[in-house]
């Protein structure tokens, strides 16, 4: 069982659920008892981690996906951090939910809507908005202009995006932000 665990919690930056833990085959009872020890640290309501994990770059993240029963992907300002995109240092985690998503936390910024698998990627275990997709979404949510470019210069130096893919793309957002995204797109080639 130990060792199923620890291959489940290592696709999650070493995280798990009580869920997880129960359908692997350890009980509630054997759940406090290895949380008692030591061996698993508590990290929210029915959320463990294995504490020898080792530290890396986006495990905080990996803890909201878990939190939200897997509904969630981790987007907009907080995915940019993850690529290294701009300047953007959420003080919150910012999550993409289906719009039926009723769970919130103070820690959180949620966003409601669908996303499409095309919009989806995982980076380090996490399931994040492709750098495509979380371009367009600081577009139509960052409001300052130059957090906001510095967003878009840093995906299309890296060659992650194209001109081609944002322009196409810009047709999904607003009207107001598609003259904005279009303007914010000259001036990071100028």
């Amino acid at each position: 069982m130990r060792h199923q665990l620890y291959q489940l919690a290592a696709d999650q930056s070493g995280y798990f659920t009580a869920a997880q833990a129960l359908d692997i085959g350890y009980s509630y009872q054997a759940q406090k008892y290895h949380v008692d020890r030591g061996n698993w640290r508590r990290v929210d309501r029915a959320i463990f981690r294995i504490p020898e994990w080792p530290p890396g770059p986006n495990d905080g993240l990996a803890r909201w996906l878990l939190w939200s029963k897997g509904r969630a992907v981790v987007s907009h300002d907080s995915a940019a951090s993850a690529y290294g995109l701009g300047l953007l240092n959420p003080a919150k985690v910012h999550l993409t939910v289906p719009p039926e998503f009723r769970m919130s936390d103070e820690h959180l910024v949620l966003y409601h809507r669908y996303l499409p698998d095309s919009d989806i990627d995982v980076l380090d275990g996490v399931r994040i908005t492709t750098v495509l997709r979380t371009v367009l979404d600081v577009l139509e949510t960052q409001f300052d202009d130059e957090l906001a470019t510095s967003v878009m210069r840093d995906a299309l130096d890296d060659g992650r995006v194209s001109r081609r893919q944002l322009m196409r793309r810009f047709e999904e957002l607003p009207d107001e932000q598609q003259v904005r995204a279009v303007r914010l797109l000259s001036e990071v080639a100028a």
